[in-house]
């Protein structure tokens, strides 16, 4: 397929056919641009023929970003300059010997006129997991695809026949404590803070569609509290926003769980709304679970985030300043400590 030529520090690939070439490139060599800006190293194209000039190590490098872009190509799935970024992410991290295009040609979902996939390692590993296993947690910050890519795994077993239903739930937490002030029936309470869920629907199901599927009871979408006293059979059941659980809740909706279902539980610990002082059913979880067969916890990380670029700023400029509050509270208790144990605090003398 590709053809290198390495002579002190000038690679020549050559692209076997002109149409490859071309998608390759991009329109008005838009991707061409991509993947210079992204390198040191000189790149020149002449009919099927590129040539990278520059230090062996990033020669390397560019010849391995052509080799998985053609693999896009072959798949028939078009180069996109967040595509390239992504290769380019996985190629310069650890990978376990997953292949970039690999990954982010892997079809969850064909739905209404789009393909859903993974869009960096961990999201396929967290995908993967979500068939290998029948408790999946994905724990990770804003804008990591965890629901997102709970909701298309959960619409494709629906429509493959692999369970009946789907299940939908969260923990109202917020609702709960505004209900009483929100005009209209209780459907109408809730129904604000179960949008999410309705939206990521939308994405992947003809919405003329989801009201019958919802009066059918094939798809349902409720707050956690409904979920009690229930056995929920040949389900696939999504536990959305899980960091807003109580630890007795947590334990009630596991237990809930079936013959013939599967449950995907999502998250971010770094961000809950309970009541000071009281836990996280999601925080207390692992290590209550840890080491029961057929149970993972997957890792998102803001190297997932798939929003904004921005986005994946702000969740690691507030990992830095929890961490940051964290050692100052850490030294301040260790500063009384010292000063309780020389004789000089409180109540000394």
């Amino acid at each position: 397929m590709v053809e290198s030529t390495y002579a002190n520090t000038q690679v020549k690939v050559v692209v076997p056919e002109e149409q490859m070439m071309i998608h390759l490139l991009g329109s008005g060599d838009e991707l061409l641009r991509v993947v210079e800006n992204s390198f040191d190293s000189d790149i020149h194209v002449r009919g099927n023929e590129i040539t990278i000039s520059g230090r062996p190590e990033d020669n390397a490098q560019v010849v391995r970003l052509i080799e998985e872009l053609l693999r896009f190509v072959e798949n028939g799935t078009q180069i996109t300059p967040d595509a390239i970024e992504r290769v380019l992410a996985m190629l310069r991290s650890p990978s376990d010997g997953e292949r970039p295009a690999d990954v982010l040609t892997m079809n969850i979902l064909s739905a209404r006129g789009r393909t859903i996939r993974p869009k960096t390692l961990n999201q396929k590993r967290y995908v993967d997991a979500i068939d290998r296993h029948t408790i999946v947690f994905g724990i990770g910050p804003a804008g990591t695809g965890k629901t997102y890519l709970a909701m298309a795994k959960a619409v494709k077993a629906l429509q493959a026949k692999e369970v009946n239903r789907i299940i939908l739930t969260r923990p109202a937490v917020e609702a709960g404590e505004r209900l009483g002030f929100l005009p209209g029936t209780l459907y109408e309470k809730i129904d604000p803070y179960l949008r999410p869920l309705y939206d990521a629907l939308h994405d992947m199901i003809d919405p003329d569609s989801i009201p019958k599927l919802m009066s059918a009871g094939t798809i349902e979408v409720a707050p956690l509290a409904y979920m009690r006293g229930r056995t929920l059979n040949d389900a696939f059941i999504i536990l959305d926003e899980a960091q807003n659980t109580s630890p007795e809740q947590m334990k009630m909706f596991l237990t809930r769980l079936g013959f013939g279902s599967k449950i995907v539980v999502t998250g971010d610990i770094t961000q809950v709304d309970l009541p000071s002082g009281q836990s996280s059913g999601l925080r207390t979880v692992e290590t209550i679970l840890d080491g029961i067969e057929d149970i993972c916890f997957c890792r998102l990380t803001s190297n997932d985030v798939v929003r904004h670029k921005l986005v994946g700023k702000i969740v690691d400029a507030y990992g830095r300043h929890e961490a940051q509050q964290l050692q100052r509270q850490g030294n301040g208790s260790t500063g009384r400590r010292a000063n309780r144990s020389d004789g000089t605090g409180p109540g000394a003398g």
